[in-house]
């Protein structure tokens, strides 16, 4: 009989992550929650899993810092990256410190699972020929602002130039949690 895979979910949504909890288990992953980062340092010192989901924004900072730990501890571990708020540059920062793959919510179970298993990439991807919208640049220079000051609104809205409720508008438009 195969051993019982281990997984770590790292989300701070409760609901979403009983759901995954839930699904992961009938499909026999040994599941353990955390919703921030110094959750994640505490269970490492009792177990390493085979595989790790983490939220891209979690309370006090970023996935990322949580990927990178990850990964410095296991290299071998198999993390995805689970974002309400997609973007290019988050996508490539959290491949770069080790995350095997990037998915925009919501992904289900059977989508996670995928991702474990492609972690060697697809040559084979069709290239598009359509250009960047206006809107998506925008988005993603306002995401790529929010990563570098730490989710920090107010400092977000500063260095883009703009009003701090206009920002919140805009984020509230493309319903970021």
């Amino acid at each position: 009989m195969e051993a019982r895979r281990s997984l770590l979910i790292v989300e701070d949504d409760a609901t979403f992550a009983r759901a995954l909890r839930r699904s992961f288990e009938r499909r026999d992953y040994e599941v353990h929650l955390c919703d921030r980062l110094e959750g994640v340092c505490s269970l490492l010192e009792e177990s390493t899993p085979s595989y790790a989901v983490v939220d891209l924004k979690l309370p006090g900072g970023s996935g990322l810092e949580c990927v990178k730990a990850l990964h410095h501890h296991d290299p071998e571990m198999r993390i995805v990256v689970l974002t309400g708020f997609a973007s290019i540059v988050t996508a490539v920062e959290a491949i770069k410190l080790g995350a095997c793959h990037y998915l925009p919510k919501p992904s289900n179970t059977n989508d996670i699972i995928a991702a474990f298993q492609k972690a060697d990439g697809d040559a084979s991807v069709p290239l598009t020929a359509r250009p960047t919208s206006i809107k998506n640049l925008e988005w993603e220079r306002i995401h790529e602002t929010l990563v570098d000051t730490e989710f920090n609104i107010s400092e977000t809205a500063r260095r883009l130039g703009m009003h701090r409720r206009t920002l919140a508008r805009k984020l509230e438009k493309w319903r970021v949690k």
